[in-house]
């Protein structure tokens, strides 16, 4: 389960926020929300039994690192299909059909428990079959919710997604450790697969009003790419998952060998182990109560560092075997740190990007941070398996620190700025109706420009040059008519009319002030002429019957 993006149906212009807890007041959000914490308390309880379970069953780092790296693989594998999914979709039915399969890999867990045949190899593969649904399931779960709350109570709405995960987080591992120690590892599968039964019901019960067939609806191979051309183009993207990826690479080592700090360094049960996991989820709670009072003192780079330090502190110090008390301590702590990270680097990541992209740009950062854990599990695993758990801890948490100091230089963007469409471009003008599939185009936008003004202007139009590609450009340049220095061309090509009708709806209220820093150089009397051509094929070349 998760969190949050579209526009809900039931925004208005002039709604205001009502506080923290306001959109549980809207019925649909307030009972999905509670179907999605009784769904994450029941995942949360499955991976505890798993995690535990595969450390009876083998005394290999490795293969519990693998358990591990199992549940997050599939979401670095699939996180960017599942987000273009969830933008062409039906998302309720979406979500009910990701419900149902994971509940028949619960219901696999459960059989092989009672009957006293599961084993490593297929706690791997459940564990991995369990990733693929929570894969596709993410991006979808987190789009649904403007569509369940007014506007103005969106950023409200994301962060009790942020605290429910955190509240099934610190009953989940504690109820599952405490149920798996008293009545074995099939029970507590058990009550998993009871979890999917309320938040299928959940989704069956709300009734999504059907959308209409948007007149440019993307296919799968389109969207995909309009979202690989995006990422591509995004350089505030691209800082956010350097920085994600480092942070996770070196944190996710306390997640790969918990289960053998608990077994081997403090000697606990799978009781304990479920404590600990539990504490770092009250951390988390902690965590995100306090983070608006340490958001007025600290910007982002400010608390991705104090989450680094936080973590690698907690890592030093379990590599010293506290007594267990102080080790509860520690986690509770961890979760303080871990929690501060999370939310940081994604509030960036999603105020970076616009709605249309919303999806799969989540999807993206989704597979970086997945990618980041799952290698990270296989790693430090294997480290801990050459020099010890302890040492492998040791060595996490300095090169954390390490990371932490050198990456702080590279600044996280503000992601301040307004992303919503501008609709400020003119319809085309067209001389007969043009088939959607028709392509590529090349769109031509004719300047002149004082030769005092180029250095400037080709500065502006650098920038441009990113929100083009941002857009949907495949490819993009500047000519200069040899006969005329003054007269520069912008060039860009779009694989598809369709797709460059995209464009001028994806052109946001930043882009269109970006332009206008552009356009400012231009000295004709009317504005920047734009001219479009579109690829002449056999049939295009005969013209008209």
């Amino acid at each position: 389960m998760t969190d949050a993006p579209s526009e809900p149906a039931a925004a208005t212009a002039g709604s205001t926020p009502r506080g923290s807890f306001a959109p549980l007041r809207e019925r649909v959000f307030a009972v999905l929300w509670a179907a999605t914490v009784l769904g994450n308390i029941g995942t949360f309880m499955r991976d505890v039994a798993s995690a535990w379970m595969v450390t009876e069953l083998s005394a290999s780092p490795a293969a519990v690192a693998l358990v591990q790296a199992a549940a997050t693989l599939p979401v670095f594998l699939l996180a960017i299909p599942a987000g273009v999914l969830s933008d062409i979709l039906d998302r309720r039915r979406f979500l009910i059909g990701t419900q149902a399969f994971l509940a028949l890999v619960s219901l696999a867990l459960l059989v092989l428990a009672k009957s006293g045949t599961l084993s490593v190899a297929a706690l791997v593969l459940l564990t991995f079959m369990g990733g693929i649904g929570a894969a596709l399931m993410g991006p979808t779960w987190q789009s649904i919710v403007p569509e369940l709350v007014p506007r103005a109570e969106l950023k409200n709405a994301v962060a009790l997604n942020s605290l429910g995960v955190n509240i099934a987080r610190s009953i989940g591992p504690a109820a599952g450790g405490l149920l798996l120690a008293s009545f074995g590892a099939a029970l507590t599968y058990g009550v998993d697969l009871l979890s999917y039964v309320f938040v299928i019901a959940a989704l069956l019960w709300w009734r999504r009003p059907p959308t209409a067939d948007a007149a440019l609806q993307e296919d799968f191979l389109g969207a995909f790419r309009a979202g690989i051309r995006f990422t591509r183009a995004s350089r505030e993207l691209h800082v956010v998952l350097l920085r994600a990826a480092v942070f996770f690479l070196f944190a996710s080592s306390i997640w790969a060998l918990l289960p053998l700090v608990t077994r081997q360094m403090l000697g606990g049960s799978a009781g304990f182990y479920g404590v600990l996991l539990g504490a770092v989820g009250a951390g988390a709670i902690a965590g995100a109560v306090a983070m608006p009072r340490i958001r007025a003192r600290l910007d982002a780079d400010g608390l991705v560092l104090l989450a680094s330090l936080i973590t690698a502190g907690v890592m030093a110090a379990l590599f010293l075997t506290p007594p267990k008390w102080l080790a509860g301590l520690l986690l509770l702590v961890l979760g303080f740190g871990w929690i501060v990270a999370l939310t940081t680097l994604n509030a960036v990541a999603q105020s970076i990007m616009p709605n249309w992209v919303r999806g799969r740009g989540l999807a993206v950062y989704l597979t970086v941070f997945n990618g980041a854990l799952a290698a990270g599990s296989l790693g430090w695993g294997l480290v801990a398996q050459q020099t010890g758990v302890p040492l492998a801890l040791l060595i996490a948490a300095a090169g954390l620190v390490i990371a932490a100091a050198v990456f702080h230089r590279i600044k996280l963007p503000a992601g301040d700025a307004d992303l919503q469409p501008s609709h400020h471009w003119p319809e085309p003008f067209l001389a007969a109706p043009v088939a959607n599939d028709r392509g590529p185009v090349m769109v031509q936008v004719e300047y002149h420009v004082r030769k005092q003004d180029r250095t400037a202007f080709w500065q502006a139009v650098q920038r441009l040059s990113v929100e083009r590609r941002r857009d949907g450009a495949y490819a993009w340049g500047i000519g200069e008519d040899a006969s005329d220095p003054e007269r520069l061309i912008e060039w860009f090509l779009v694989e598809s009319w369709v797709e460059h009708l995209r464009q001028h709806e994806r052109v946001s209220r930043a882009d269109a002030d970006l332009q206008g820093e552009t356009a400012r150089y231009h000295i004709g009397p009317e504005r920047p002429l734009v001219r479009h051509y579109l690829a002449v094929d056999s049939v295009a070349a005969a013209g008209p019957a």
